[in-house]
């Protein structure tokens, strides 16, 4: 009689699956502390309060008002076209009215997150927030200094500003300078995700296997980003959530990775890596990037002052960028260099540091003893 051996279970596979190294609560508190550290930096630049930033700051205020005008007209338009409805149809005793008010104004703000993508197209019409992030690094590597000012220079980190600034600057997404088509690419990925969404919203609808749709999106999503463990367990959790809670819960999720990466454009702009490499370097600092992230999504929400926000956002990822990565080489030197950060490799000295003390490490490292001869 012929043995009947068991199917083998791979555990380091396994293991693998269900690892949340990258996305574990440490990181992502970690992320929204630096929300605000990163904001209280940028705040202390006194370039930030100079004439071309007041302007800029108007600007914002006033870009806040005009995005949220535009937000409100299609609903404006329905409720004109309710009134005007309502000389003809007696609306007082029925309730689809305001129903229809309600989803129009849940759909912009949390399916197709309108109110974001008019500020990072923002990005794509002005230099500003370009401009923002850089003069911002000069500033941190500034700060830097007059912390360590007692310290011997050789155990101090490299700058980032002197070399980062010598790069050439193209789309981080496209690897072009062409503004309109990064502008182009930047509309087709918006079209694209809102498509999907209105499609995945649309389909929760559906009778008996609609309540699985957006579990089963959710599960899609955080597998391919933190793994099988968390995606399992927001799985089994979202087939009992209310669908309005599951659908600001994803797309707040999707508006903060979307945000991410918006505000980390001024450095793939000018460090160019590849598809796998990006996504790589993503994936190591997932948990952080979300905390990040969630932090300055939930601040740019503020009425009006999303805009301004936004700009203060961006200043403050030029003092993530410090942690995250190592000083970038000159230019002539790069080689090798985009490779050699897809992990994150002070992760665990950063994640222990207490909140206070956040510029005790990335240092240079002592040189090894030279050795009689």
């Amino acid at each position: 009689m012929s043995d009947i051996r068991k199917p083998q279970v791979d555990k380091e596979k396994l293991k693998e699956a269900f690892d949340v190294s990258n996305f574990d609560i440490n990181a992502i508190i970690r992320g929204v502390q630096l929300t605000l550290v990163g904001a209280q930096r940028a705040l202390q630049n006194p370039g930030i309060f100079t004439n071309e930033h007041y302007k800029q700051a108007a600007i914002a205020v006033a870009s806040g008002i005009i995005i949220r005008i535009l937000i409100a007209v299609p609903i404006i338009g329905v409720r004109v076209f309710l009134w005007v409805l309502s000389f003809v149809v007696n609306l007082d005793v029925v309730t689809w009215d305001d129903k229809i008010v309600h989803g129009l104004h849940f759909i912009e703000n949390h399916v197709l997150q309108i109110p974001l993508f008019l500020m990072t197209l923002m990005r794509y019409i002005t230099p500003t927030l370009d401009n923002l992030f850089m003069d911002s690094l000069q500033w941190v590597d500034i700060t830097y200094v007059q912390k360590h000012k007692g310290e011997s220079p050789d155990s101090l980190r490299d700058m980032y500003y002197p070399n980062l600034r010598q790069y050439s600057k193209k789309d981080g997404s496209t690897h072009t300078t062409s503004t309109a088509e990064a502008t182009t690419m930047f509309l087709w990925r918006f079209a694209r995700k809102g498509l999907i969404s209105l499609a995945i919203f649309a389909l929760s609808y559906l009778p008996i296997v609609g309540r699985f749709v957006l579990p089963a999106a959710s599960f899609y999503t955080f597998n391919k980003a933190v793994g099988l463990g968390p995606a399992s367990v927001i799985f089994g959790t979202g087939i009992f959530l209310p669908r309005r809670y599951l659908i600001i819960f994803l797309q707040t999720y999707f508006a903060s990775r979307s945000l991410m990466r918006e505000l980390l454009e001024p450095y793939f702009a000018r460090i160019h890596f590849t598809k796998q490499e990006k996504k790589a370097w993503f994936h190591s600092r997932e948990g952080l990037l979300f905390g990040f992230g969630i932090g300055f999504y939930t601040l740019l929400r503020v009425p009006l002052l999303g805009v301004l926000i936004y700009g203060i956002a961006e200043a403050s990822t030029a003092y993530l960028i410090t942690k995250i990565t190592d000083p970038p080489p000159p230019p002539a030197q790069s080689a090798g260099f985009a490779a050699s950060q897809q992990e994150w490799k002070n992760k665990h000295e950063f994640l222990s540091l207490d909140l206070a003390n956040m510029d005790a490490i990335h240092g240079k490292g002592r040189a090894e003893p030279k050795k009689d001869l």
